[in-house]
């Protein structure tokens, strides 16, 4: 357990921005997810919204460190060539 105020206070901070990021971080596999079902189930209109929602929230949690920018890339780029080969 932290003795000093600035040490006490960083625990605090440390604990608040871990269920943010944890907030982050299960919407942002709940978005992917839909995509995912969404191709499976064919819904080409369906998959695009997602997919925009998917990008957003991928390159949002990139920017904020949440997630390795390399590995959102990378989801991007997955999810994007199956729902490109899911509307040609």
């Amino acid at each position: 357990m932290p003795n000093s105020n600035s040490a006490k206070k960083r625990l605090r901070q440390n604990e608040t921005r871990r269920q943010i990021n944890r907030t982050i971080k299960s919407s942002l596999r709940t978005q992917l997810r839909k995509v995912r079902d969404a191709i499976t189930a064919g819904d080409v209109e369906t998959t695009e919204v997602a997919f925009r929602v998917a990008v957003k929230k991928l390159d949002r949690a990139a920017a904020k460190k949440i997630i390795h920018p390399n590995a959102a890339a990378r989801a991007k780029s997955r999810l994007s060539t199956r729902v490109k080969a899911l509307t040609t």
